[in-house]
């Protein structure tokens, strides 16, 4: 077999990556080399350094879509409902049965069939799915007809996010649904989830509040409390993903004591394809993503295996495969949740992938339904 690779990425993301290619002065030159020039740059830094530093440079090129789409909800923000109206005025942090399930898209959600044991369960807690997971789990039987405390949550702000809430069966129980919305989500995105009747609410999505009073955050929070909000929105980390947003939100906001996360591996299983691996699913889901753009590597390149890294999971004892956006989302949440209150119990019910380490308890989703109806 060829040690070349071809793989697709998203036409967006690759805009980004050619531009940022150029930039570097890679311009004529091929991926390998550039990728190479990716990890020796920097060499006293890590690769996890190295990759946070990068993400962050592609995510803030999107920076003058996020305020377009700010700009353009402030009406409806003014008008709607602030996230903080969803938390109850006394939580119980001590009762061990106020707990949320947050459910993101992973690949062990269809390998250990957990939609379907949740449909099938008598769980009392509150359901916070991931937007890529609603058509989904809606589907598989988890309707807010079964489930009341039922959520919804969207922090991304680009345009295909519109599509997760395209369906029939959105429209059906979406009047049942609870939605959290981060004030730059594209506001084609809102209109859709609004003429699913889901009741929307509003929060910040914390990215730049450490530059301080000329950060975007800051002037935002100002201009949401100019009129209507007069103590302002809720604001969250994200970790760059949905998944580390809702569980935020599961315990910040709704106040849950415990937490269990289902479909966020935040790493590929090992017998993945190449192809999704390198893609970030894209390939795998181009009625999303759109049209894809094919790329050679060299997959035994020493910077290629940096940059897509496989790791054991002792607590499952199974292998994952890390890209350069799960390393960054990996290392992020769990480093939130070594730092989440002492009265929150974080449980990663996913079966595999890569969540484990400090104040992270792990089960099987069978174990933690069996142990939250007792």
């Amino acid at each position: 077999m060829s040690d070349d690779l071809e793989f697709s990425i998203n036409e967006n993301t690759f805009s980004k990556l050619l531009s940022l290619k150029k930039e570097t002065g890679f311009a004529e030159k091929g991926w390998d080399e550039w990728f190479n020039h990716f990890f020796s740059q920097n060499s006293g830094q890590s690769t996890q350094d190295q990759i946070e530093k990068t993400m962050q440079k592609l995510h803030y090129e999107s920076f003058d879509e996020w305020i377009q789409n700010f700009a353009l909800n402030l009406n409806d923000i003014w008008k709607e409902s602030s996230a903080r109206e969803l938390s109850p005025t006394n939580p119980k942090y001590s009762d061990e049965k106020h707990s949320a399930i947050v459910i993101g898209r992973g690949p062990s959600i269809k390998r250990h069939n957990h939609l379907e044991l949740i449909a099938k369960s008598n769980y009392q807690g509150s359901i916070v799915c991931c937007d890529g997971a609603l058509i989904n789990v809606l589907s598989a039987g988890i309707t807010p007809d079964k489930f009341p405390n039922f959520y919804v949550v969207t922090v991304d702000p680009y345009l295909h996010a519109q599509k997760f809430y395209d369906d029939k069966i959105v429209d059906k129980y979406g009047s049942n649904i609870t939605g959290i919305f981060s004030t730059i989500t594209k506001p084609s995105t809102v209109e859709r989830a609004r003429k699913a009747d889901i009741k929307i609410h509003w929060l910040h999505t914390l990215f730049d509040y450490g530059e301080g009073k000329k950060s975007f955050n800051h002037i935002s929070a100002l201009l949401v409390r100019a009129k209507n909000h007069s103590n302002g929105l809720p604001a969250i980390q994200t970790g760059g993903n949905v998944g580390t947003s809702s569980w935020f939100i599961s315990w910040q906001i709704l106040k849950n004591s415990t937490v269990s996360i289902i479909g966020i591996n935040h790493g590929w299983e090992e017998d993945d394809s190449w192809e999704t691996i390198i893609s970030h699913g894209r390939k795998a889901d181009q009625r999303v993503y759109g049209k894809n753009i094919s790329i050679d590597v060299n997959r035994n390149n020493p910077a290629f295996q940096k940059l897509f890294k496989k790791i054991y999971n002792p607590e499952f004892k199974c292998y994952c495969i890390l890209d350069p956006l799960f390393q960054f989302y990996s290392t992020a949440l769990k480093e939130f949740i070594a730092r989440s209150p002492s009265w929150l119990t974080t449980i990663n019910a996913t079966e595999g992938g890569s969540i484990f380490g400090e104040r992270i308890k792990c089960m099987t989703l069978k174990q933690f339904l069996t142990k939250s109806h007792n």
